[in-house]
């Protein structure tokens, strides 16, 4: 009986352990790369070793609600012996998330009831996807009101996201950190600040970008623009002005211990005397000074110059020069002429010298043919006449009246190259001279370079005689980090400068080294040269060589930029007759807070340059320079000492300076320094100035005739016409009885009329959409429009599910979809996100064709929009209903006609 039992028991389990085999690799599909929002199918391996028909009822589950089984219940034959596969197809919601998920198939045998399961696993790959669009923004806002826009992002993916929110133009009203879910949507706002001072109508740009956390070059960018109304417009001048500023100072000095003050006078103006800009004027006025001048004061000059096309005249004082080796810096009095005619031009000039004893006057013709754009020759001829009167007074290098005909040429050989270069002969009643330069300038990717060598004989009468010199400097880059550069310095020995200022000291200097970038924002020089510093003032101050070895370096530690260099050298000192070393130490530190810039110095020398061996020099300073707004600043430097080789010049020790613009076009400036004169190595003085400054717009063109705008607002069932605010700018004006209105004295350009809402009913509509954007041109302009009532659109969203046969019921609640509903009228366009299920309205609407538009907004694809477009016309005061249908579209499923049958024959292994 046992034995009975135990037979029976196998008998009836077998088919389970048949079913529970391994299934065969040649049926295993690519389950691992499956993506949201597909659909597929899933192999199950069954087979049967009985020798009876089987017939079993299957049903299919998953662990996710997202992954629907779209045959969920059937029914499966087996013939005896044999294996076969069973798919189940699966339909994979865009929003299942990323991960790995299990097919039940849930097995009955029809003929004893036994039921088991197989098991398969899927994976779901990640899938990123975002979207931002632009959602709405207002048509306009007024200057100094606030732009408000919303934008939609979606997680289309099925990848949770951290996303960071930027705006460059904009302020983000929220967190600029969100997170989003696969398939969540959020509405992001921006708002912008417009300039209630804005002074003409403009569009303005407003954007949002969004990106992951994780990948940060994946940016989405969604942009918009509005208009901005100015309210206190800025009108187009009818008047073609010319800017001139007017000015009066009062200066005192204290100079060398005597004290003198007095006002001084300028007027400076610069622009074009009519619209096209074609005639450029520039005039320049300032009386006496009335203490002794100096760098920091303004010298007496009068001037006026005027060109107009091919044409330039100048009349008045300004530094004249006919030609780098004749004469290339002579500021006097006196005129000039240029004509350009095609490709020729013509000139010449006469000046009387103010500032150089040895010259009475000098004039120059000259000719220039230009050979193409960058390659030109110069014929020249300058004629000199000394002061004789003079001549016992001083050393001359004029014996009499002197001519000097020259040539000058610059020529571009190639794109790389160009070459400049001049030769000169002079003749006076005794001496003859000649005098030549060249000059090369290479620049290519890697190698940047120019070289100039000057020379002139003992008796040439031109600006340098009797000397020569070379400059050149040279540039290598070996890579995007290291430089190699070199440069020399020979000044010329023998020039004619004029005398209100003294000469800088003679130099000869050769410096080479390298240059070292070791990150973006610091940089390593080392350089090693020779420099030679001669005064050529008497009694002389210095006189000394020197060769040297000098490290620098540059870096910029968040907001401080440092400067560091030390420098070492050997010092021949021929003024003393010594020799010793020299040892320089600088820093440089500068940085900008508060809107105010500072910048602080110091630098500590042992030298052998001067009077004494190894002399101790201590220099230090500081600069601050604030902007407290855009019409008030403040400037303050201090430097207790400077170098001698640097006394030739004046220079600050103390200074002081104070801007303020009382109001628009007058300002006010206040300035006071203590300062070593040129030529005074330790007495102090003193200068103050108070300075007042009248700017002015003159009008010398007129350029428009002043413009009105008239029309007319028709009544199309409104109450009333009469006593409605229309504005234009900032003109306004109100309707009479019968609706005509009239704007006068308007400057032409480009305005917008609006109507001010409060003065009409509140559902009153103009027909036209304002502000309308109006070009005054002519000189009588007219605009009518009508009023008539707003109408609006009410509707409501309906859902409607029909469930597929045999599909079971979700666990989990549907999420709440929404759609994009469109409303388009001309330039017109409203926009709203609206919930499947709830009332939507358009309210104030202008009568006419209307298309109303609704976009799915990511919508699941299971659900259809019956009619995704209304097209109909809107009458005054009708208020448009409007019913919405999404239907949950019905799966079709197709069988195909014969049962698809796997199998495979095992192969004996012989012996």
């Amino acid at each position: 009986m046992i034995r009975t039992w135990t037979f029976f028991i196998i008998i009836s389990l077998f088919p389970i352990f048949i079913f529970s085999q391994q299934q065969s690799n040649r049926l295993i599909s690519k389950k691992d790369s499956l993506l949201p929002g597909m659909s597929t199918s899933i192999p199950f391996t069954l087979e049967n070793n009985s020798a009876e028909n089987r017939t079993y009822d299957i049903s299919v589950s998953t662990s996710s609600p997202h992954i629907l089984p779209i045959l969920a219940k059937g029914e499966f034959q087996i013939a005896p012996h044999e294996t076969s596969a069973y798919l189940v197809p699966l339909r994979i919601a865009t929003e299942t998330g990323q991960g790995t998920y299990t097919v039940t198939l849930n097995i009955t045998d029809r003929n004893n009831g036994i039921s088991f399961t197989k098991i398969s696993k899927v994976t779901v790959s990640g899938n990123r996807n975002l979207s931002l669009t632009a959602l709405n923004s207002p048509e306009f806002v007024r200057a100094g009101e606030t732009i408000k826009a919303n934008f939609l992002i979606k997680n289309n993916g099925n990848i949770p996201e951290k996303l960071i929110l930027e705006s460059k133009n904009a302020v983000i009203d929220q967190d600029s950190e969100i997170f989003l879910s696969p398939g969540e949507i959020k509405q992001i706002s921006i708002s912008r600040k417009t300039d209630p001072e804005l002074g003409k109508n403009e569009f303005q740009n407003l954007n949002l970008s969004v990106y992951s956390s994780d990948h940060t070059k994946e940016m989405e960018t969604a942009y918009l623009s509005v208009k901005v109304i100015s309210i206190k417009p800025s009108e187009d001048d009818i008047y073609h002005r010319l800017p001139i500023s007017a000015s009066l100072s009062f200066i005192g000095m204290r100079n060398r211990g005597d004290y003198n003050d007095g006002f001084q006078g300028e007027i400076y103006g610069k622009g074009s005397l009519d619209k096209d800009n074609k005639g450029q004027i520039e005039f320049h006025a300032v009386t006496k000074n009335p203490v002794e001048y100096s760098s920091f004061t303004q010298y007496e000059e009068y001037f006026v110059n005027y060109k107009r096309d091919h044409f330039l005249i100048h009349l008045g004082d300004k530094t004249y020069s006919s030609s780098f080796l004749t004469e290339y810096s002579r500021y006097g009095r006196g005129a000039e002429l240029r004509f350009d005619i095609n490709k020729i031009s013509i000139g010449g000039f006469y000046n009387h010298p103010r500032f150089f004893r040895d010259i009475k006057d000098e004039f120059n013709v000259y000719s220039k043919f230009k050979i193409k754009k960058e390659s030109e020759i110069t014929a020249g001829y300058l004629y000199k006449i000394p002061r004789k009167e003079e001549n016992v007074f001083a050393i001359s290098r004029l014996d009499s009246n002197a001519h000097l005909p020259y040539l000058t040429g610059k020529f571009q050989v190639s794109k790389n190259l160009n070459l400049l270069g001049e030769v000169s002969y002079s003749k006076t009643d005794k001496t003859e001279g000649t005098a030549y330069m060249i000059q090369a300038q290479a620049n290519f990717e890697r190698l940047n370079g120019n070289v100039m060598y000057m020379r002139s004989s003992p008796e040439f009468a031109g600006y340098f005689t009797n000397t020569s010199t070379f400059n050149g400097g040279l540039q290598y880059r070996v890579s995007k980090r290291l430089n190699i550069t070199a440069n020399f310095v020979q000044d010329a020995k023998n020039f004619e400068r004029d005398t209100l200022l003294l000469a800088a000291p003679y130099r000869k200097f050769l410096q080479y080294g390298i240059q070292y970038s070791y990150t973006s924002k610091g940089t390593v020089m080392l350089y090693s040269g020779y420099q030679k510093y001669q005064d050529r003032l008497e009694p002389k101050q210095f006189d000394y060589d020197e060769r040297f070895y000098r490290l620098g370096i540059n870096q910029k530690i968040g907001i401080f930029q440092i400067n560091l260099e030390g420098q070492l050298g050997k010092t021949d000192n021929y003024l003393t007759g010594f020799s010793g070393t020299s040892r320089l130490y600088t820093a440089n530190v500068g940085f900008e807070k508060f809107k105010t810039f500072f910048n602080l110095y110091g630098s500590y020398a042992v030298t052998s340059r001067y009077q004494l061996k190894n002399e101790r020099q201590i220099y230090y300073g500081a600069n601050i320079i604030s902007h407290f707004s855009q019409k008030t600043s403040l400037s303050f430097t201090y430097q207790n000492n400077y170098m001698p080789e640097y006394y030739f010049k004046d220079r600050n020790l103390l200074e002081l300076l104070f801007h303020q613009q009382l109001f628009p076009g007058h300002e006010f400036d206040v300035s006071g320094r203590y300062t070593l004169q040129r030529g005074d190595l330790a007495n102090k003085d003193f200068i103050f100035s108070l300075r007042y400054t009248l700017r002015l717009n003159v009008p010398v063109q007129r350029v428009a005739e002043y413009t009105t705008l008239s029309g007319n607002i028709s009544n199309l069932g409104v109450k009333k016409i009469s006593e409605v605010k229309l504005m234009l700018g900032n003109h306004l004006t109100i309707t009479d009885k019968d609706g005509n209105f009239i704007f006068k004295n308007i400057t032409p350009g480009d305005y917008y009329l609006e109507m001010d809402r409060s003065t009409t009913e509140i559902n009153d509509i103009p027909t036209v959409a304002l502000p309308a954007s109006i070009s005054l041109i002519n000189k009588v302009n007219v605009f009518n429009f009508g009023l008539t009532t707003a109408a609006k659109i009410q509707g409501h969203i309906q859902f409607t599910e029909s469930r597929e046969k045999d599909q079971p019921t979700p666990i989990q609640k549907r999420k709440k979809e929404s759609i994009i509903i469109e409303t388009i009228s001309g330039d017109q366009t409203y926009r709203k996100i609206c919930y499947i299920g709830e009332d939507f309205d358009f309210t104030y609407l202008r009568p006419g064709e209307w298309t109303v538009k609704i976009y799915r907004n990511g919508l699941d694809k299971r659900y259809k929009i019956s009619t995704n477009q209304f097209q109909f016309t809107l009458k005054p005061e009708e208020i448009k209903k409007l019913n919405i249908n999404i239907v949950k579209q019905q799966t079709e499923i197709k069988y195909q006609q014969e049962t698809l049958k796997v199998g495979y024959n095992e192969i004996k292994k012989q012996k």
